[in-house]
């Protein structure tokens, strides 16, 4: 059997802790990654010391702490640079995102763009940097037809193909056995799980006032609809999920009957959590991918592509954010809960083609690997 080559592969994206959604995205490309190759894994990390405890990887870069030499330096010895997963490519911090795909360029590392969403890009300073940064790339993937549409209309030449978020790979992982009862919550009662965000540069349209009334309103509906408890899930605990679920519990009328859980917990054991919801309504993307892999039937409430792309991929079709009113909003959980297991057979229906979609992106990056020789072999880099 032909041996096997190692490569160094360097993983970029937002990483680090800051949010559950981007380490499910890691643990799902480093998953595959370790089953299809000999490599040597190195993660560009806002927080490598949480990049270590968390994932299987060789090594971990404090990219934020480091001068641009010393990231040189490591961009220097991979055989290949990938960017993503997840929402990168945005006004407000592109630049930052990049500037390790600036290096790779300039210093001949082919550079791979993984299963990335893209937008807003409303500037054209952002639009051009896109192009010129991406145009040298080895191998583009987007995660959505809009980040299809908008690399196409920014002007990068090569063929961009469409896959899909990593993390639709995620297993569920073991909670420890008093997880839930500390949460304080009723095993014995009905529970719906509800996600909100930020507001942010990935964000800028969210009208906080607006969505805090609607889900607020929701939360109520169900509570006295459905007598249930609901039960918010914050993915991004340092970027405000906490501060932003607190807010829509405190417009409540039944905030006795609301709980944000405050543990620390993987991706997978958030996964576990929401599994045991019967019903879910969110915002964040991957607390409804989340919801769908443990088929829990779900309301939307898009506020970027990325959702609206997930929803078409698992046919659902919901109206933006801010097209919504609290009628609306009330009258399709109504209905979504009446119907809620037309909802699962859809889930269950479309979820094995995204998941093979999901994983065509690490397909191509072998292929790519393939037609490579480690630096190692040919006796660059150190």
């Amino acid at each position: 059997m032909k041996k096997k080559h190692s490569f160094r592969i360097g993983i970029s994206g937002s990483y680090g802790g800051l949010n559950l959604g981007d380490e499910a995205i890691l643990e799902s490309i480093v998953m595959q990654l370790r089953a299809t190759t000999a490599a040597e894994i190195t993660v560009f990390s806002r927080n490598a010391k949480d990049t270590e405890k968390r994932h299987r990887v060789d090594r971990t870069i404090p990219v934020r702490e480091l001068t641009r030499d010393e990231i040189r330096e490591e961009v220097a010895r991979l055989d290949v640079f990938i960017l993503g997963g997840g929402g990168l490519l945005y006004d407000g911090e592109i630049d930052v995102y990049l500037r390790e795909v600036q290096m790779a360029n300039e210093l001949g590392v082919p550079v791979v763009v993984y299963a990335v969403s893209a937008g807003p890009l409303a500037r054209s300073s952002n639009r051009e940097l896109v192009r010129e940064v991406l145009t040298p790339a080895a191998l583009v993937t987007v995660r959505d037809r809009q980040g299809l549409r908008l690399l196409e209309d920014v002007g990068l030449p090569q063929e961009i193909h469409i896959t899909a978020d990593p993390a639709l790979l995620m297993k569920a992982q073991s909670l420890p056995k008093t997880a839930l009862t500390r949460e304080g919550l009723d095993l014995s009662r009905r529970r719906i799980g509800f996600s909100v965000r930020e507001p942010g540069p990935a964000a800028p349209g969210i009208d906080v006032d607006h969505y805090h009334d609607l889900l607020a309103n929701a939360a109520d509906f169900i509570v006295q609809r459905l007598d249930a408890d609901v039960v918010f899930i914050p993915l991004e605990r340092g970027n405000r999920d906490l501060q932003h679920s607190h807010a829509v519990v405190a417009r409540m009328r039944t905030p006795q009957r609301a709980t944000v859980l405050k543990g620390e917990y993987s991706a997978g054991q958030l996964m576990t959590i929401i599994g045991g919801f019967e019903f879910c309504v969110g915002m964040r993307l991957h607390f409804l991918i989340f919801s769908a892999l443990q088929e829990v039937p779900f309301v939307a409430l898009p506020y970027a592509s990325k959702v609206t792309g997930l929803l078409q991929d698992l046919d659902m079709d919901t109206p933006p954010l801010h097209d919504v009113s609290p009628g609306q909003l009330l009258a399709s959980i109504d209905h979504s809960w009446d119907f809620r297991a037309n909802i699962q057979k859809r889930i269950r229906r479309r979820l094995p083609a995204l998941q093979e979609r999901a994983r065509e992106t690490n397909r191509l990056l072998v292929g790519l690997l393939d037609r490579l020789a480690p630096k190692a072999e040919t006796g660059e880099g150190s």
